[in-house]
């Protein structure tokens, strides 16, 4: 143990440090009063509150919900932790190894560290020496990581990993860009209120939508009103189809055996919810990232006798996405993301009904 903190010490004196050496292209609302090192504000977050002292410059992050808010804010980080473990080594090909964010995240020869990202392992179990030797000046996570061990390497930021909104905000706070993330939000507001006109003819000929991803297991889970990608379904206008028992105020996903989902067959349109991470290693190019997370599930629906027998489905109304999009990137690059994705599958049937 005596070495560990040693190492913490270490990383907590050199961060300090780094704290007063902000690069060009990171500057903050306020970057005479953020570049002294007393400048300390208490920012609120999941587990609490946190001191953070300067321009924060060396920034950890774990998950690419983490990620993506940090990247809107036109902040690059020196380590990241993904979802999964796409990529072996450090991220020296960002666009290529990162999907959906690795383009925002500039190469080692463009960066202002001017070395790689370093890789660092899954975002609910990051490897803390590769973090140590990192010497971050702020650590920013979801609830699900180790709060009080991070703490002793640096400021430590947890947040909601659905929370968009409040994440992005936490996140400005800390790096001194409040105008930016209300931007943000502003800008999000409005691709949703815009996308919400553009489907209007559709949801009124068909309202009701279903959501489901089919397990291993041969379970069929349904997304609630609480998940990240219904709750923006419902703010176009949709209606969520559900078993009539479950709660509507906050369930995050229900689980319904496959033999029941003709019960549910008043849904007008399907879009089938697809994630996979086995056998990334035949995945060429993370230009093919979303066509590799629904072909199983497309194929397992086009398959399946059950879910054939849905009136969506005669009717050709199934369409599908990756849960990624919504789940994993919630805040406002996933959302334009994934209302573009969504248009573009449902706007040839709401040309056919005018």
């Amino acid at each position: 143990m005596k070495p560990i903190r040693l190492l913490v010490l270490a990383v907590m004196t050199a961060g300090a440090i780094a704290a007063c050496q902000a690069p060009a292209d990171q500057v903050p609302d306020s970057p005479a009063a953020l570049s002294e090192p007393a400048n300390c504000r208490r920012i609120e977050h999941e587990m609490g509150e946190t001191e953070v002292c300067g321009q924060p410059q060396r920034i950890v992050v774990f998950g690419p919900n983490v990620l993506e808010p940090l990247l809107a804010l036109n902040i690059q980080p020196v380590g990241y932790a993904d979802q999964a473990a796409l990529h072996q080594g450090d991220y020296t090909n960002p666009s290529q190894q990162i999907p959906y964010l690795g383009n925002r995240i500039a190469a080692p020869e463009e960066n202002s560290i001017t070395q790689p990202i370093a890789n660092l392992g899954l975002f609910n179990n990051p490897s803390l020496e590769t973090i140590a030797r990192l010497q971050p000046d702020l650590i920013l996570g979801s609830q699900n990581n180790d709060f009080e061990t991070l703490s002793q390497i640096a400021p430590t930021l947890l947040t909601d990993r659905y929370d968009a909104v409040t994440t992005l905000r936490t996140i400005a706070q800390a790096v001194g860009r409040t105008k930016k993330a209300e931007q943000l939000i502003a800008q999000r507001e409005q691709q949703v209120e815009l996308m919400r006109e553009t489907f209007a003819p559709l949801v009124k000929n068909y309202p009701k939508v279903l959501l489901p991803t089919l397990m291993e297991s041969g379970e069929v889970r349904l997304e609630g009103p609480a998940g990240p990608c219904s709750s923006l379904l419902e703010a176009l206008g949709f209606q969520l189809v559900l078993p009539p028992e479950v709660d509507r105020e906050s369930v995050y996903s229900v689980s319904i055996s496959l033999e029941t989902l003709p019960e549910l067959n008043d849904a007008d349109s399907v879009i089938l919810l697809g994630y996979n991470f086995s056998g990334l290693d035949q995945l060429q190019s993370m230009e093919r990232f979303s066509e590799f997370q629904v072909l199983k599930l497309k194929q397992a629906w086009e398959e399946n006798a059950i879910a054939q027998s849905l009136d969506a489905s005669k009717s050709g109304r199934v369409y599908s996405s990756p849960a990624y999009l919504c789940r994993g990137l919630p805040g406002p690059i996933g959302t334009k993301l994934f209302l573009d994705q969504l248009q573009q599958q449902l706007q040839p049937l709401e040309e056919q009904q005018t």
